[in-house]
């Protein structure tokens, strides 16, 4: 038989994963490590595991012990996992701007959840790392696992991220793609790709708002680079010790926008659900296309699940409420713009003779046909009405409208887009119904989305 003994065995040795579609004309091979794979879908994982073995290999946990740290929500998903296996109990502190999927997600798990304010200092009393510090003085028996400055981080992914990449690609990658945050994955992995190919390029995605990339630059800490953003797991307003700067080649800052975009292009076309801050190192990628040649062989390290985030970037109101999608146009935008138009039908015992001056009299193609008690029974478009008149020349007049008649045209409501409508209109549905909120019908022909878009 072949099982784990605990979850905990199943982290780590993730695949390697072409990406085909989102690349566009990027030369080069780009491999994605999806680290979705690990039993809390993050990356994270693997150092929340090393860091706790560290901790208690030194004695600075004992059976029934607290851990607490300071959390984006994926590095406390790890804890929390490799906690409920080990018997700890959980505190997490974490900020505001984190997304309720992660924060539910962590009491899931038998996690006290303590939310923070994003936009204060990292020194402010109610900073996410001061109240992770006070309760680490506070409460016996607990440990502080200190992500940022820990360097069981950075040492889990020389010892398994670095390794499993350079025996996926037999040694060929010849570049790292990371978003930094706590810096662990990047350092740890690229120190060990670096180990093995000092010619290895690493390249840190960064977010606006965020010190890095300016730090790295120019060797200044610049607090003016430091504004709020929505981009979570990467970017900080602090320089974590796991971040090895020496290691990174360069730095490339992405949009909140963009990475938003990107990951549900990755999402749409690749099949592949992702995280915030993989939008980020994918866009990052395209951003430093021209600088990749045919030869090489890109190896894209994300951080975690889209399942995270289905209410912010999976979710059109929270994209349009930032700008990051444009409201595209509604059928409701269509009926505003014609105006009052009446909704013409024809009955179904009605001669085609009768159907034909409608269509003359009101200059329109096609129509619903009702039943006596006006329910849509059918549809009549002017090439059935034409070919009937040609087909029988002398003899058109008496025959009823239901020998001719087509299927009803699909009934939608008004708040659909217009980009829907591609479901619905073709070549033999040449239009639709559309119902307001009062219940009116209104015919929505091609003609009238052409004018609308």
């Amino acid at each position: 038989m072949h099982y784990c003994e605990t979850i905990l065995e199943t982290i780590g040795n993730t695949p390697l994963v072409r990406i085909n579609k989102v690349i566009e004309d990027i030369p080069a091979l780009v491999l994605m490590k999806v680290e979705t794979f690990n039993p809390g879908h993050s990356i994270k994982d693997r150092m929340a595991l090393k860091m706790i073995e560290d901790a208690e290999a030194r004695g600075d946990i004992k059976a029934g012990g607290t851990i607490i740290e300071c959390t984006s929500g994926n590095t406390g998903m790890g804890l929390a996992i490799a906690a409920a296996v080990k018997g700890y109990k959980c505190i997490f502190t974490t900020t505001d701007k984190q997304s309720k999927e992660k924060i539910d997600l962590l009491k899931a798990l038998g996690a006290e959840v303590i939310v923070c304010p994003t936009n204060v200092t990292p020194e402010d009393s109610r900073s996410y790392y001061s109240v992770a510090a006070r309760l680490s003085q506070e409460i016996p028996n607990s440990y502080w696992c200190n992500q940022y400055d820990n360097l069981s981080n950075r040492q889990a992914h020389f010892e398994s991220t670095g390794p499993e990449i350079w025996e996926q690609t037999d040694g060929k990658v010849t570049h790292l793609v990371v978003g930094v945050g706590t810096g662990g994955t990047i350092s740890g992995t690229g120190m060990f790709l670096k180990s093995k190919n000092p010619n290895i390029k690493i390249w840190g995605i960064d977010t606006y708002g965020s010190v890095f990339k300016k730090y790295h630059e120019t060797g200044i800490f610049d607090e003016k680079e430091i504004y709020p953003y929505i981009t979570e797991g990467i970017g900080e307003d602090i320089l974590p010790k796991n971040v090895n700067f020496d290691i990174i080649d360069l730095f490339e800052k992405v949009t909140d926008k963009d990475a938003a975009l990107m990951a549900r292009r990755l999402a749409r076309e690749e099949g592949i659900l992702l995280g915030y801050s993989a939008g980020s190192a994918m866009a990052g990628l395209l951003q430093l296309k021209d600088k990749l040649t045919p030869d090489d062989v890109v190896v894209v390290v994300i951080h975690d699940h889209g399942s995270r985030y289905i209410g912010k970037i999976y979710n059109d109101d929270w994209m349009r409420e930032r700008g990051f999608l444009k409201d595209m146009p509604t059928i409701k935008d269509i009926i505003g713009r014609r105006g009052k138009v009446p909704f013409i039908s024809v009955g179904v015992s009605e001669k085609v003779r009768h159907a034909f001056e409608l269509m003359k009299d009101h200059d329109i193609s096609q129509m619903p046909v009702v039943d006596e008690s006006g329910t849509i029974v059918g549809s009549l478009t002017e090439i059935a009405v034409l070919s009937y008149l040609l087909e029988n020349p002398l003899n058109h007049t008496e025959k009823q409208v239901r020998h001719i008649m087509g299927e009803p045209f699909p009934i939608v409501t008004e708040d659909m887009e217009l980009g829907q409508l591609r479901h619905y209109i073709n070549k033999k549905i040449p239009a639709i119904l559309a119902k307001d909120r009062s219940g009116q019908l209104h015919i929505i022909t091609k003609y009238d989305i052409i004018q609308t878009v």
